[in-house]
């Protein structure tokens, strides 16, 4: 396999096994140890490390390793806080200034992939970071990919049951719908209105699964 392609792999499956909790929050990265498990030399192990480090998934813990940046209810709250001031300037944004035909092309996040959490979570993300898009801001979509990459790990490490978030991937889809119907009828304080309840709902819900979690700071 070409280095490059090993390397691409390297930090995928890496960052795949961070975002899923496979690797949980808090936990010991040792080059030696992953080249290991890989099956491959240091150098791909070190260069997915130090991607990951810049993307904020890993933290270097020594001077012998690394180490998966552990959860916090701080960093929580300001994940969704930060999410709320964008989405709430996006909703606005767009029934002010979005065409019809892309106002209709919500409808294609009426339904969703609920088999897992992490299908749902895809879903999800690409739904925010798409009315961020609408708005006409990719910058401000790029960062709302990020947010939601980071309120996927919240997500898993808060909703332990299946049950949980079963219930959790039903509202949301529900409160998705509601959104939608708002910014297509072009109700803007409506969509603001209903976007920040949304949020503040899986605000709740996440801190109280966070604050019952031993791998949470």
């Amino acid at each position: 396999m070409q280095t490059g392609l090993i390397r691409h792999r390297i930090f995928d499956e890496l960052r795949d096994a961070i975002m899923s909790c496979a690797l949980q929050p808090g936990s010991e990265l040792r080059e030696g140890e992953l080249a290991q498990q890989y099956g491959v030399s240091k150098s791909p192990i070190r260069d997915a490390l130090q991607k990951l480090e810049f993307e904020g998934l890993v933290q270097i813990a020594s001077r012998q390793g690394h180490r998966v940046v552990p959860i916090s209810v701080g960093d929580a709250h300001d994940i969704l806080d930060l999410r709320e001031t964008l989405e709430q300037a996006a909703v606005k944004k767009v029934v002010a200034e979005a065409v019809n035909k892309d106002l209709e092309s919500l409808n294609k996040f009426r339904v969703a992939d609920m088999a897992t959490l992490r299908s749902f979570a895809a879903y999800n993300r690409d739904f925010h970071a798409e009315i961020c898009r609408l708005a006409g801001n990719a910058r401000q979509s790029a960062v709302m990919q990020s947010l939601m990459d980071n309120y996927e790990r919240l997500c898993i490490v808060s909703l332990s049951s299946r049950r949980q978030q079963a219930a959790a991937m039903a509202a949301a889809l529900k409160d998705h719908n509601d959104i939608i119907d708002a910014l297509q009828a072009r109700d803007g304080r409506k969509a603001a209105r209903l976007s920040g309840k949304h949020i503040r709902k899986s605000q709740s819900q996440i801190m109280r699964g966070l604050n019952s979690r031993t791998v949470v700071r």
